[in-house]
């Protein structure tokens, strides 16, 4: 079975599956590094919110980095580089595989001085986030935005830089050749026919179109470690496969390959959760890369409509992108529906060989 067979199948599924769940998807699949799957359904744009894949592409990225370098060890702790931090036990660790205790969210922007420059709001989202109360221990991982705001502070302080500046050098040193980008000040870098309108939110009254859909972030001025990046399927693609070069050791702009694979190696029990050090880890059940993915594979998702899994025992790459928030937050459909893609496509290459 060639791609373009590939393709067909996974088009023709995808045309009956998307109605009321999203108004289109891109899915793009490779397998041994090449291209097998290329699909676009239904309403497509340009560019889309990638939301929490920032995480992953620029946050967990920048902090590996950092780890090669020997800026930071598993043992450091957060009161290593933030010294007025409130638990002095919390271990920098723990922030990516969410196993801190910080709670989940909080609604940073019912409280952020819009009239603050995006940087000025830096010091007023740490006073917000360095209280005990942000604590909300349960003994196992909790999935946190609040974590990943508070390794924003921690990669300013090791890099010297403001967390803008970070992610240029980060995007320099992996993506150099991408479009991605974060909105400075919510102000789209294109024309808004080129991205796709996520949600009509009710806290800015219309439709979000080239504006990030997380409240916290657009509150802090478009730039954050935990969502805000807006990319194409190329750039996605990009950056996936940048991740496969360093597992891989061919990254030649990237870091060391047995530093890549220690992040995407199982970093807590699974009893605790599934988690590498910032990568997700497929669950037992409902893993949203499907039933076929092994348990060595990485990835994670966004909260618009986005994912990126890397099975590395079958290397394979599945990106997705969509914009499912525009039929509602409330809308869950698409969880259902993207574990079903990277089954398609896994079962549709596995036939063709």
């Amino acid at each position: 079975m060639r791609a373009n067979s590939i393709e067909k199948i996974i088009q023709d599924k995808l045309m009956t599956s998307i109605v009321d769940v999203t108004p289109g998807v891109l899915a793009r699949a490779y397998h041994l590094g090449r291209l097998v799957c290329d699909v676009n359904v239904g309403q497509t744009f340009p560019v889309y919110d990638l939301a929490s894949l920032t995480k992953v592409f620029f946050t967990q990225q920048a902090m590996m980095k950092c780890f090669d370098q020997g800026l930071w060890t598993m043992e450091s702790k957060v009161v290593d580089f933030l010294p007025d931090f409130f638990d002095s036990e919390m271990k920098v660790a723990s922030l990516l595989t969410h196993t801190s205790g910080l709670d989940w969210w909080y609604p940073f922007y019912k409280e952020m001085n819009t009239d603050h420059s995006w940087q000025e709001r830096r010091s007023d989202i740490y006073k917000i986030l360095n209280q005990p109360q942000m604590m909300k221990p349960t003994g196992k991982a909790v999935y946190s935005d609040l974590g990943f705001i508070l390794l924003g502070f921690i990669l300013e302080k090791l890099e010297q830089k403001n967390l803008l500046e970070v992610w240029q050098q980060t995007k320099e040193k992996f993506y150099p050749h991408t479009t991605t980008d974060f909105h400075l000040n919510n102000q789209p870098l294109l024309n808004l026919d080129q991205y796709a309108p996520t949600e009509e939110c009710p806290y800015r009254k219309k439709v979000l179109r080239g504006e990030v859909h997380d409240e916290n972030t657009w509150s802090f001025g478009g730039v954050s470690s935990h969502a805000g990046l807006f990319a194409s399927i190329d750039d996605v693609a990009q950056m996936g496969l940048n991740i496969r070069s360093q597992l891989m050791g061919i990254a030649r702009y990237s870091v060391r390959q047995k530093t890549a694979q220690f992040f995407a190696s199982r970093a807590i029990d699974s009893s605790v959760g599934d988690w590498a050090l910032g990568y997700m880890m497929p669950s037992v059940e409902n893993a949203s890369c499907g039933t076929h993915f092994s348990i060595h594979s990485i990835g994670h998702t966004g909260f618009t409509g986005t994912s990126f899994w890397y099975d590395p025992r079958h290397d394979l790459m599945v990106l997705i992108l969509s914009n499912r928030v525009n039929y509602g937050r409330d809308n869950r459909r698409f969880v259902q529906l993207r574990p079903q893609i990277h089954n398609w496509i896994f079962e549709s290459i596995k036939r063709s060989l």
